[in-house]
């Protein structure tokens, strides 16, 4: 009997443990990262910041995050400044200075029209996730489906009714490297998850998974939208009229 309850105390000291880790983990590595990220900005904005107004230099401990408020600031005031004439003027200067430097006008070009897409047309990002047979027939590979585009390779390789989309295969845990794909629309196999819990289920390497949402069908086949309900009156079958005396009898 001892023995038993020693084994059920321990069992729920486990569960309680596993429970808390849980509970503190995520929340352990969000500050982590978080604190990491603030420590980093002001390492890079803080030097530059004259003494007068670092406030480091009246206080006896440093302040943290003061240095990621500044660079906020700055971007939001170049943002501005960059929308108005005088400020687009300017850039396009700049622009046409860091275009005639060999190495770094790819570059510019480059990182500026992937953050264009990324910030300003979110609506060009990957728009559904998918399934395609990769790296051999029998083993399937979660993709990202890009926007369909007409693009060169489309011109040079695309069968009639059924062209070429541009997909994107993440690495697990590292979504953020991957390999890029033109497969026929044929051979993409949609999901209805969204972007997001594809990402969770590639950083997590399959262990968190969306819930399935079971779809209904009518009796041809055709599957039900929208939430269940009784049927609205209108739509109920009209009973017979006739009634028991008007029945005829047996």
């Amino acid at each position: 009997m001892s023995d038993a309850l020693k084994t059920s105390g321990m069992t729920r000291l486990r569960n309680y443990f596993l429970t808390g880790f849980i509970v503190c983990a995520p929340l352990a590595i969000t500050v982590y990262i978080a604190w990491s990220l603030i420590g980093w900005v002001d390492s890079w904005v803080k030097p530059y910041i004259p003494v007068r107004y670092n406030p480091d230099t009246y206080l006896p401990f440093p302040v943290p995050g003061f240095g990621l408020i500044v660079a906020l600031v700055l971007i939001t005031l170049i943002g501005f400044l960059t929308a108005n004439i005088v400020g687009r003027a300017i850039v396009n200067f700049g622009e046409r200075l860091l275009g005639r430097m060999p190495l770094v006008r790819g570059i510019y070009g480059s990182l500026k029209q992937i953050f264009e897409t990324v910030l300003s047309n979110k609506g060009d990002m990957f728009r559904q996730v998918g399934l395609v047979e990769y790296p051999r027939k029998g083993v399937w590979s979660l993709v990202f489906v890009a926007s369909e585009k007409e693009t060169e390779i489309n011109q040079k390789l695309d069968q009639e009714g059924d062209p070429l989309i541009a997909v994107f295969m993440p690495c697990t845990p590292n979504p953020t490297t991957g390999f890029l794909m033109y497969v026929h629309k044929s051979e993409i196999v949609l999901l209805d998850m969204s972007i997001e819990d594809g990402a969770k289920l590639i950083v997590s390497a399959g262990m968190v998974a969306p819930e399935v949402k079971a779809k209904l069908v009518t009796l041809n086949g055709e599957p039900v939208d929208g939430a269940l309900a009784n049927p609205a009156l209108g739509a109920q079958p009209a009973r017979s009229s006739r009634t028991a005396s008007s029945r005829p009898n047996r």
